[in-house]
């Protein structure tokens, strides 16, 4: 980089988090290669690194340049930006009157069956105004960035027509150019059969690829394709030619995969080269190999299994033993994830799926990027990337996890630019 001057310094990290050093996902042993650096500093010009490492070689590396501002990191944790790879940001009303039915044992399935689930916020959706989404997920994502996250995947799929389906993307596009965090768009109008094609799947199959695919393509309002493939929703051929479509119109592809029942979604996975497949709780050994194979991301989503009081979790050591790379999600959704904090995620990632702290923060950062198309550009500090970092009021990685049920973030630089200043929105 040709630099003129710093803009900002970041130094006196007691405790400095990179994720540099390994090209592409990291599977494997490679998910635990973190580095801990003590004493370490990032320089930042024009809203990308221009060093980061031990403060020492730092400030070497920018010996003769102007510093425009120094920031005291004060000893503490730096990591950098968090990135959530699986949020349905975009929607209306919240389901808490299910948590009744959750309680006396009502499956997720059962709930939809009955009209509930996905198809009430559908409604709720429906009558929702453009201004009234907007303000909705705009609230959402001012907390994701509370918690660390830079980057959010947003799908849409609580619309399930033509015109609903563009309103929430619309309301996505207007969300990223507004706000500080960036927003990563998913067309996904097969999260359910509308009531109105009940019995009918098919030719709701045939409206997603025929009308609202190129639609979609046309007003370039969506980046990724996704497909919920799952018993009583969309079987793996329906699946399969939804997502073959979607590829041929030149969308990346992403599947809800195998949640409640092995279905074949994550064999499909592999076989379509989809960028992801998420959920993954009732995939099967078969099914990690064909990702593996295939190159695809393992979005995982403790929040939702936690949530729905499921007795599985997705097998993520079985995932980073075959050499799947592995990434984390809230699965920020108004039902069986209700929740933006990816900070509540480490913790379910270390409890409920067995992996170690630096497992998780790779996870969150550079898998996660990867995900959605973004690991060339966030997802770790190094010259040339976006400056998207975290300062953690935590002396140490494994601190975020262990102490939980709180916010530790005390600072987000994103692009450069101090966006959360002592636990506080200051954009």
């Amino acid at each position: 980089m040709n630099v003129q001057q710093v803009d900002l310094l970041v130094y006196n990290i007691g405790n400095l988090v990179t994720m540099q050093g390994h090209p592409g996902p990291r599977a494997g042993e490679a998910m635990s290669e973190v580095s801990h650096l003590e004493n370490g500093a990032v320089a930042i010009a024009d809203g990308k690194i221009v060093a980061a490492g031990p403060e020492k070689e730092v400030r070497d590396r920018i010996t003769g340049l102007y510093v425009a501002e120094e920031l005291d990191a004060q000893g503490r944790l730096v990591t950098p930006g968090l990135v959530d790879p699986h949020t349905h940001l975009v929607h209306g009303g919240s389901r808490e009157h299910e948590l009744a039915l959750k309680l006396q044992g009502v499956s997720y399935l059962d709930i939809l069956a009955q009209g509930g689930g996905i198809l009430s916020t559908v409604r709720a959706t429906r009558r929702a105004t453009e201004e009234e989404l907007y303000r909705k997920a705009r609230r959402s994502l001012d907390i994701m960035l509370l918690y660390g996250a830079t980057t959010v995947e947003a799908k849409s799929g609580y619309g399930l027509t033509l015109e609903d389906e563009l309103k929430q993307l619309r309301v996505a596009k207007r969300v990223n150019e507004t706000h500080p965090a960036d927003l990563v768009s998913t067309f996904m109008g097969a999260h359910a059969v509308p009531e109105d094609y009940k019995g009918r799947s098919g030719d709701y199959v045939n409206l997603v690829i025929h009308e609202m695919l190129p639609e979609v393509k046309r007003q370039g309002l969506a980046e990724f394709c996704d497909v919920f493939c799952e018993h009583g929703v969309f079987t793996v051929e329906q699946s399969r030619r939804i997502l073959t479509a979607a590829k041929e119109m030149g969308f990346g592809c992403k599947i809800h995969a195998d949640e409640i029942e092995p279905m074949g979604g994550a064999e499909l996975a592999g076989e379509l080269e989809c960028i992801s497949a998420e959920h993954l709780l009732a995939a099967t050994d078969e099914g990690f190999e064909q990702m593996r194979q295939g190159g695809v991301i393992a979005v995982c989503l403790p929040a939702t299994s936690f949530n729905l009081r499921l007795q599985k979790h997705a097998r993520a050591r079985k995932m980073i033993e075959m050499g799947v790379p592995v990434a984390l999600s809230t699965d920020y959704n108004p039902g069986s994830s209700p929740t933006e904090s990816l900070q509540l995620v480490m913790t379910l990632g270390c409890l409920n799926l067995r992996m170690t702290p630096e497992e998780v923060i790779t996870a969150m950062t550079i898998n996660a990027a990867y995900a959605i198309g973004r690991g060339d550009v966030i997802g770790s500090l190094e010259p040339g990337k976006q400056a998207d970092l975290v300062i953690y009021n935590a002396p140490n990685l494994a601190y975020l996890p262990y102490h939980f049920g709180i916010n530790h973030v005390d600072t987000v630089i994103k692009k450069g630019k101090t966006v959360v200043s002592n636990g506080q929105l200051v954009y």
